[in-house]
């Protein structure tokens, strides 16, 4: 735990993780002054008032947006962090943030709604690309022993985001018809501090030594990172994997699809990523209100109640990064979803009888804050963490992508289907989101290996049996498909040489 490897983890996730969880929440506090606004808006320009069901496909639209902006930013990341690198995409990454800001913090003073629903859209093209970047650049500058816990770091500050939309969104801050624009003009000062402290921090040492073949500046961001001045060893391990696939080429989506030594990794990214999405928190958030309005808490007062929620999540976050380390990635993942499992059956019971036993209301408040613990304690951030461990460098952006392809086409579909899911099943809705967690939590049970400590060729290891590939073929045809040229491997290795890859007797 270097000075600056806290630094950059913690800069890289105040402005992107962050962000993605501020923007989550952020709508929730100023919804009906935001209607109030896009009423007035189009009665000045028509006329007339806007009817009942059109506001509310224009609320869905401002809402769900953000999630399709977040899956084009997924798809465009990885020509973005091949060509960039992953810090330098970071950096870019707040030319999004800091215009979408801009667009929506303006909207009420320009009278235009098209500005608040453009700036959501292009929020979401941020937090695409965050969502992929962010953590592609945690698993690479950290070493293996703690790689686990810095991956975390995502999940948390996704939490401090929601929780601090929630805190903003007080009517004594943010939370009043004249000051809602400031809630969304706050995404400025993030973005600001990161692109100020970013800069003086290395890139990714596995980028810069086996995409760019730079052993010299790869060399300085590993002391940097790790804190000491003998990396060989760390060199050593990272050229290991580039002995493999120094001859081949970024790997496509189609490729790593087509890569049988890769396939069961693939599958255990897309079933954790989609269940991340479709295990019910969203819907956990969509019910709060009525739950604490049923359970005879004040409606003034619920803004207040709910800050319990999002707290709940951050310091369960903050314990998964304490304890990932030790207990592991596949104890801490099961077990959130099994005890999603059981807090959403307890919540079923509870929702369906709580108007005949006084206390049961109370109950339900509690299945919920338990729900949004389980989740944080695992499944909340420990996928992130699984697709950087996954696969190797030249598998890694088209990997993130397809994850964040899964996340955000999720994301959107909760959030387009949970209300009928709610409207034909009542009370009974959360058992469709205990058997999600069911199946998830029985596949990972049977396929998923535990990669705490473990180099990135020790878990391809792992999964080479289930792939039905020998370690030896593994290494011999993993890229097979993917060679370069040989005037092309000639110019590499050449740059390699001249970037002094041979120096100190590394290699």
């Amino acid at each position: 735990w270097s000075g600056s490897l806290i630094v950059a983890s913690l800069t890289g996730a105040f402005g992107s993780s962050f962000l993605y969880g501020y923007n989550l929440s952020v709508v929730n506090a100023p919804a009906v002054y935001i209607k109030k606004f896009y009423n007035e808006t189009w009665q000045r320009r028509y006329g007339f008032s806007v009817d009942e069901s059109t506001l509310t496909f224009l609320w869905s639209i401002t809402v769900s947006i953000f999630a399709i902006g977040g899956l084009v930013g997924a798809i465009i990341v990885t020509p973005i962090v091949k060509f960039f690198g992953r810090k330098c995409t970071l950096l870019l990454n707040n030319v999004f943030a800091v215009s979408a800001a801009l667009l929506m913090s303006l909207s009420l003073l320009a009278g235009s709604f098209e500005m608040l629903i453009l700036g959501r859209i292009i929020m979401g093209v941020d937090a695409g690309i965050s969502l992929s970047a962010l953590p592609m650049y945690l698993s690479e500058i950290s070493p293996k022993e703690i790689r686990g816990s810095l991956g975390q770091v995502t999940a948390i500050f996704i939490c401090i985001g929601v929780f601090t939309g929630q805190v903003l969104g007080l009517p004594e801050i943010f939370g009043q018809e004249s000051r809602w624009p400031y809630l969304f003009g706050a995404i400025i000062v993030p973005s600001l501090i990161q692109v100020v402290i970013l800069p003086f921090l290395p890139e990714s040492p596995r980028y810069l030594l086996l995409e760019k073949h730079n052993t010299s500046e790869a060399e300085k961001a590993f002391q940097r990172f790790l804190g000491k001045d003998d990396v060989s060893h760390e060199i050593e391990e990272v050229l290991a994997e580039s002995r493999v696939q120094r001859n081949t080429k970024l790997v496509s989506i189609l490729q790593l699809l087509r890569t049988r030594a890769v396939r069961w990794q693939v599958v255990t990214v897309v079933v954790t990523m989609g269940c991340y999405q479709l295990c019910g928190l969203n819907a956990i958030w969509y019910y709060t209100n009525n739950i604490f309005s049923e359970a005879g808490i004040n409606h003034e007062t619920i803004p207040y109640v709910t800050l319990s929620t999002g707290a709940v999540e951050t310091l369960a976050a903050v314990f998964s990064g304490l304890v990932i380390e030790r207990l592991g990635r596949r104890p801490l993942l099961i077990g959130g979803f099994g005890l999603m499992i059981v807090f959403f059956s307890v919540l079923t019971v509870s929702l369906t009888l709580q108007t005949t036993v006084e206390w049961l209301p109370y109950l339900s408040i509690f299945c919920i804050l338990a729900i949004i613990a389980s989740f944080c304690i695992g499944p909340g951030g420990i996928p992130f963490v699984l697709t950087g461990e996954f696969f190797q460098q030249s598998q890694r952006p088209a990997a993130f992508m397809i994850a964040g392809t899964v996340n955000w086409l999720s994301n959107f579909a909760v959030g387009l289907l949970f209300p009928f899911i709610q409207a034909g099943l009542q009370t009974y809705c959360f058992l469709v989101f205990a058997g999600i967690c069911f199946a998830g939590a029985t596949y990972l049970f049977f396929v998923l290996p535990e990669t705490k400590n473990k180099t990135f060729h020790e878990i391809s290891q792992a999964f080479a049996k289930r792939n039905k590939v020998t370690l030896e073929m593994q290494e011999m045809n993993h890229y097979s498909g993917e060679r370069k040229p040989s005037a092309e491997q000639e110019s590499d290795f050449t740059s390699s040489m001249d970037n002094g890859e041979t120096k100190k007797g590394i290699v």
